[in-house]
């Protein structure tokens, strides 16, 4: 499930070497890479803990508190596939299950009504991001920085310190119901992946987004707005930010303002670990999921040998930034070669 944009090689005069096997191609993939680590992360976590993995709570919690992570690594990766950052995802996240809430318990909104109106909220928000980065030119990293701070005041604005409880029943149930042996909540997140890799493999607008990110000046040589490519990839970053909302008031049953201020850094490290490009051009659906699912596997032994948290952020943000600087190494020796 990665996509990417490239240019068409010129024909050599001579005859092209044998083409790898397609197992070899397969092999040397960072999704395969992510595959084989998840694989042995989990099988050393399940020896660790004596099996206690392979219980059906354990499984079903560990799935069901993937969703979220796995949601919001996708909305970044987005903003990514444009060569841009959005920092606000995590607040937004937040402020659309607070509104939510507020909307079922204060307003009396059905539930239905209320998880439409965070979808909305969220891509409301998105959009308005992806105006002010056209409109002034100002660099995304900034403007999100900024709606960020104001969105971290809003979401504190609708209850203050309180908290929001027995919302919905319904949600409720459905944030603890499975199908297959699987939490629903997390194979919602499987259909949204599959609805994110679509997006971007088979649509016009996700290959223009990539063709945005990969090179703007060809873009728009080849007729892509890249301002409408800008807009687009930002309310579609709050759209998921709100569906992640949707998740959290499902599966956790209480909300306050503290939701979303532990989502920045899982919003980074999934696509970055899972081999999206930050100069853009290039996602990985499935690599963003496999990734989230590591750092969901690394909260797991956080909290079953009670590893402090700061170490914790410490080894994740490490090999965020080990991913990024391989990255450029790699590219600035491919250009010397070149």
């Amino acid at each position: 499930m990665t996509s990417t944009v490239e240019s068409t090689p010129t024909r050599a005069a001579t005859a092209p070497a044998p083409a790898p096997s397609r197992l070899r191609r397969t092999v040397r993939t960072s999704e395969f890479t992510l595959v084989a680590l998840a694989v042995i992360g989990f099988v050393a976590l399940t020896l660790t803990t004596d099996g206690n993995m392979l219980s059906a709570g354990t499984l079903a919690a560990f799935f069901r508190f993937l969703a979220v992570p796995m949601i919001i690594g996708l909305a970044q990766m987005v903003v990514l596939a444009i060569g841009q950052m959005n920092l606000s995802v995590g607040v937004l996240t937040g402020f659309c299950a607070m509104v939510a809430a507020w909307a079922m318990l204060e307003a009396g909104l059905p539930a239905p009504l209320a998880v439409a109106g965070a979808m909305l909220l969220g891509a409301a928000v998105g959009l308005g991001n992806g105006l002010l980065v056209v409109f002034t030119r100002i660099n995304a990293f900034i403007v999100t920085l900024a709606t960020m701070t104001i969105i971290d005041g809003l979401r504190y604005g609708v209850n203050g310190p309180g908290t929001y409880q027995d919302y919905s029943a319904g949600l409720e149930e459905l944030g603890q119901a499975s199908l297959f042996g699987l939490p629903v909540v997390f194979l919602i997140a499987c259909a949204v992946a599959v609805m994110v890799w679509f997006f971007f493999a088979r649509t016009v607008p996700g290959r223009h987004l990539l063709a945005s990110g990969g090179s703007p000046f060809a873009a728009r040589l080849s007729g892509v707005s890249n301002d409408r490519s800008i807009v687009l990839a930002h309310a579609l970053s709050g759209l998921l930010a709100g569906v992640a909302a949707v998740l959290t008031l499902a599966q956790s049953g209480s909300v306050n303002a503290t939701i979303g201020d532990d989502l920045l850094l899982p919003s980074f490290a999934a696509p970055i670990i899972g081999g999206v490009a930050l100069a853009g051009g290039v996602v990985s659906v499935l690599g963003t999921s496999l990734a989230a699912f590591i750092v969901r596997l690394v909260d797991v032994a956080q909290a079953q040998f009670a590893i402090n948290r700061r170490w914790v952020d410490l080894i994740v943000g490490a090999v965020v930034l080990g991913v990024v600087l391989s990255g450029a190494i790699r590219t600035k020796l491919s250009r010397r070669s070149s």
